[in-house]
C-alpha cells in the first residue's frame, strides 16, 4: 500500500470515527431534553391546576425564574388603571387581534401588569379606551407569566408609539410611567363568556417534545457511519488478497 494511500485511509477513518462520536453526542443531547421537556410539563400541569395562591410581593421579586414561577397559578386584588392600557398584538384560537395589558395597583401601591384577555381587530379602540375595565377594587386569578422583551411577530415593539407585538413588562411601565411594578405579569383566567371585551383564560399551555424522533435520528445515523465504515475497511482488506 502506497504512503498516499494510507494517509487518505487514515483521514477516512478519523472523519469517520470523529462523525459517529459527534452524531452520538447529539443524539445523548436529544435525550437528555427530552427528561428535562418531560420534567418542565410536569411541573407546569401541577402548576396550572393547582389552586391560586397569592402572587408574588416585592419581597419574592428578586428571586422570581422561569423554573419556579412561570405558569404558576396566582391570585391577587387591587384597583385597574385604565387610563394607562396597552394592547399587545395576539393570535390565538379566537383569531388575530390583541391582548388587553392593564395595570392593577395593589393596596401597598405595589403594580402588576394584568393581560385581561383577547380582543378582536373590531374592538381595539373600545379597548385601548378603558372599555369593559372593571372599576373599583377587584380580585384577579391567572397564570403567571414572566416579561417577553424580544418583541414578537418578527417585529420590535415600538414603546414611543405604544404598539406592542410581545409583553415587555418593563418597557410597558416605562411608557405609562409606572413605578414599583412587579417583573412579570398575570394572564386572567376565563371568566364568563362576553358578549364584547377581554377573553380570559387562552394562554397556550403546550409544549412541543419531538426530542425522542431527533435522538433516535442522530443515533440511526450513527450506526450507518458505523455501518459504512465496516463495509468499507472489509473490501479493502479483500481488494489486498
Amino acid at each position: 500500500m502506497s504512503r498516499l494511500r494510507r494517509a487518505a485511509r487514515l483521514a477516512w477513518v478519523l472523519v469517520a470515527v470523529a462523525a459517529f462520536i459527534g452524531l452520538v453526542f447529539l443524539g445523548n443531547w436529544q435525550v437528555e431534553r427530552r427528561a428535562w421537556k418531560l420534567d418542565l410539563i410536569e411541573r407546569v400541569s401541577s402548576r396550572v391546576d393547582a389552586p391560586a395562591e397569592p402572587a408574588p410581593g416585592p419581597a419574592e421579586w428578586p428571586r422570581i425564574s422561569r423554573e419556579q414561577h412561570e405558569y404558576r397559578h396566582v391570585q391577587l386584588s387591587g384597583t385597574f388603571l385604565s387610563d394607562r392600557i396597552s394592547l399587545v398584538q395576539a393570535s390565538t384560537e379566537l383569531g388575530s387581534g390583541y391582548w388587553v395589558m392593564t395595570p392593577l395597583k395593589r393596596d401597598d401601591g405595589t403594580v402588576v401588569l394584568i393581560n385581561r384577555g383577547y380582543v378582536p381587530q373590531e374592538q381595539r379602540d373600545r379597548a385601548a379606551a378603558g372599555a369593559w375595565t372593571p372599576e373599583g377594587k377587584v380580585r384577579v386569578s391567572g397564570l403567571l407569566r414572566l416579561s417577553e422583551p424580544a418583541g414578537g411577530f418578527l417585529r420590535d415593539n415600538v414603546p414611543a408609539e405604544n404598539r406592542w407585538y410581545s409583553r415587555d413588562v418593563a418597557a410597558i411601565a416605562r411608557t405609562h410611567d409606572l413605578t414599583r411594578v412587579a417583573p412579570y405579569f398575570v394572564d386572567a383566567d376565563a371568566g364568563p363568556a362576553p358578549a364584547e371585551g377581554p377573553v380570559g383564560g387562552l394562554t397556550v399551555v403546550s409544549f412541543h417534545n419531538n426530542h425522542l424522533v431527533y435522538a433516535i435520528t442522530w443515533y440511526t445515523l450513527a450506526l450507518m457511519v458505523a455501518a459504512g465504515a465496516v463495509f468499507v475497511l472489509r473490501e479493502e482488506r479483500r481488494s489486498r488478497r
